[in-house]
């Protein structure tokens, strides 16, 4: 199991080392001049200023040099400082870190309260019209849009079922779970309702393709009730790939919280972003797309530990 972990955790340096080149080169190839549009129409400077302000941005080498110093500093836990705010970058973005990983969080948890139940019982009532019931909403699930959902619940549910003016005036959970809660809720809802559906049916099609196997029709045969035959033979096994998707789908959430927290006003990581890339914010643009890719992966990391140790299968493979 050391051997599986330490494996696992070096596998981690060259995937961060070439989404940091990605990052780095993506952002440079968008057309314009950042420092001319972090200036406006409204200053006029001359080419020597101009130039003087490359200097002190770090952005008058060539790429490679650029990209050399910004990874020199990354090793120091320098992530630059802001074009647009003169802040360094990495606490803004750890600010505001806990904002996304809460709603990440939210959000599986509501997925999972829906898809295991659902899932399962689509599997069981294979054939029925509740199966066919089941798999017709995973499918309009997988087809609505998050933010199409999001903005589909402000305009329909009325303010005195939720507290829709709290949108926007986001407080920390520990500072008020209530009206963290009431905030967080509904763009929970929209990420949630949409991975259940994903979700769903990787259950449902595990736990059929469980049940047709040799070891479940014996325990039938032994004369086991159906419940403990689902709970202790099948139900364990069947979530072995599962695991794996929703790992997946929570790295995902981390860097797809974008257009949600937009919606909401929320104070996220995705919504630092979305602002730095309007503004040409070369250094947040980068940090928060290395984070977030960071947190992805440690993400699998974990996910890969917890199938290795559910099934033993995988860390002696």
């Amino acid at each position: 199991m050391t051997a599986f972990i330490a494996g696992r955790l070096l596998a981690l340096l060259p995937v961060l080392w070439g989404v940091s080149i990605l990052v780095f080169l993506l952002i440079h190839l968008i057309p314009g001049d950042a420092l001319q549009l972090f200036l406006g129409t409204q200053v006029a400077m001359t080419p020597a200023q101009m130039e003087e302000l490359r200097r002190l941005f770090g952005i008058n080498k060539a790429l490679p040099w650029q990209y050399a110093d910004w990874v020199g500093r990354l090793f120091h836990g320098d992530f630059g400082v802001s074009l647009r705010t003169s802040r360094p970058v990495l606490p803004d973005i750890l600010a505001r870190l806990p904002v996304s990983a809460e709603l990440a969080a939210l959000a599986l948890l509501i997925a999972l309260g829906i898809a295991l139940p659902v899932g399962i019982l689509s599997a069981l009532r294979r054939g029925t019209a509740a199966d066919a019931a089941i798999r017709l909403g995973g499918l309009v699930g997988l087809s609505v849009p998050n933010f199409w959902l999001a903005t589909l619940l402000l305009l329909l549910l009325p303010g005195r079922l939720l507290p829709i003016a709290s949108i926007g005036m986001y407080v920390r959970f520990f500072a008020n779970p209530v009206g963290n809660l009431a905030v967080m809720l509904l763009p929970a809802v929209s990420l949630g309702v949409v991975l259940a559906a994903v979700i769903m049916r990787y259950v449902r099609s595990a736990l059929l393709e469980v049940l047709a196997n040799e070891y479940v029709r014996t325990a039938r045969a032994k004369g086991l009730r159906e419940h403990r035959v689902i709970n202790r033979h099948a139900l364990r096994n069947a979530l072995i790939p599962v695991i794996t998707v929703v790992g997946f789908q929570a790295g995902y959430l981390l860097g797809g919280t974008v257009v949600i927290e937009e919606v909401f006003a929320l104070p996220g990581m995705g919504r630092l972003a979305l602002t730095a890339i309007s503004q040409r914010d070369y250094p947040v643009v980068q940090g928060v797309v290395l984070v977030i890719a960071l947190l992805f992966v440690l993400t699998n990391v974990v996910v890969d530990l917890l199938y290795a140790y559910v099934d033993p299968r995988v860390r002696f493979g």
